[in-house]
């Protein structure tokens, strides 16, 4: 019975022996607790220093510029610490910057496209084929009558042969971008490049353009057939084959037609006056003779002529 007895207490204090654990266990427990907290606080502060130090390095190409392309090796070296700088925008407030997107599109609602992406794109256009007055300073035999009494020759043929005055246009804006990519050129050359201007706009605009032989004679034995060619090829390489501006009467046709459209537009098709047209172009005819008004841009050249015939309303609601 006391073996039994014995038995029995020993069973009872088993479990208990289980759950409690001793001081050394306990100190042994808290002990890797806190190793275990050091340790992710090490492995943190670590990570935290790589980034740092990344931030401290910049990228070089080992390489010169000259090689293009691929990926090029590169080295790490340090960045020197800088410190900010705030930077002061007031100084900037004298300066002005133009936006195309200030005046909405005078276009109607069109149903072959989107109209402001339509009136985006002529502006776009306008700004891509640049002029200027001061071409003559690239020239120093040439003087800006010279110019004048070219383009005024140039009307002349357009009469003779029945061009249409896109046409003329199209020549004279593509003379004044050529003499603009040149250098001293000769005033006894103007005839040549004047001619080769007006026979490269013919065969863009005319159904019926002149034949070569025609623009030769027009030029009474001054130019010959084979100088044209050769003179063409040199200012299509020189324009570097932009051919498609938007000349001072497309500008004005576009806004008769803005100003004349009806409840049912039809941009297709003209809805102004022929005589209203041919009174605002000719005077557009003799403002293009004076070189002083390639300071201006084609539509604002346009729009004056237009403002000087009708009203400042007209040419705002045309122009936007």
């Amino acid at each position: 019975s006391a073996l039994c007895s014995s038995r029995l207490q020993a069973k009872q204090q088993q479990p208990l022996s289980c759950q409690e654990e001793s001081p050394q266990e306990l100190q042994a427990s808290e002990h890797l607790q806190t190793r275990k907290r050091r340790t992710a606080e090490e492995i943190k502060k670590r990570e935290d220093g790589k980034i740092a130090k990344k931030h401290q390095y910049e990228i070089k190409s080992c390489w010169p510029p000259t090689i293009t392309g691929g990926i090029s090796p590169c080295i790490i070296i340090e960045t020197p610490h800088k410190e900010s700088v705030t930077t002061d925008f007031s100084r900037f407030k004298k300066y002005r910057f133009r936006n195309l997107f200030i005046n909405p599109s005078p276009l109607p609602e069109l149903n072959w496209g989107n109209s402001k992406d339509v009136w985006l794109n002529i502006l776009k256009k306008e700004n891509r084929y640049a002029h200027c007055k001061h071409f003559t300073s690239l020239h120093s035999s040439l003087q800006p009558h010279m110019r004048s009494i070219l383009l005024d020759w140039l009307l002349e043929v357009c009469e003779v042969y029945a061009l249409h005055r896109e046409t003329f246009y199209l020549a004279q804006d593509f003379f004044d971008r050529f003499m603009l990519t040149q250098k001293n050129i000769n005033k006894s050359m103007l005839q040549l490049i004047g001619i080769t201007s007006l026979f490269i706009a013919s065969k863009l605009e005319e159904i019926y353009a002149p034949k070569i032989q025609e623009f030769a004679y027009v030029t009474d034995g001054a130019c010959s057939e084979d100088d044209i060619v050769r003179m063409e090829l040199i200012m299509l390489k020189a324009l570097k084959w932009e051919l498609c501006p938007v000349t001072i009467v497309s500008w004005l046709n576009l806004y008769l037609q803005v100003d004349a459209l009806k409840d049912v537009p039809k941009v297709l098709l003209p809805q102004y006056s022929q005589e209203k047209f041919i009174q605002i172009a000719q005077l557009l005819d003799l403002c293009i003779l004076d070189v002083n008004s390639l300071d201006f841009q084609y539509r604002t050249l346009a729009a004056a002529a237009l403002c000087h015939y009708t009203s400042i309303e007209v040419v705002k609601k045309a122009s936007g």
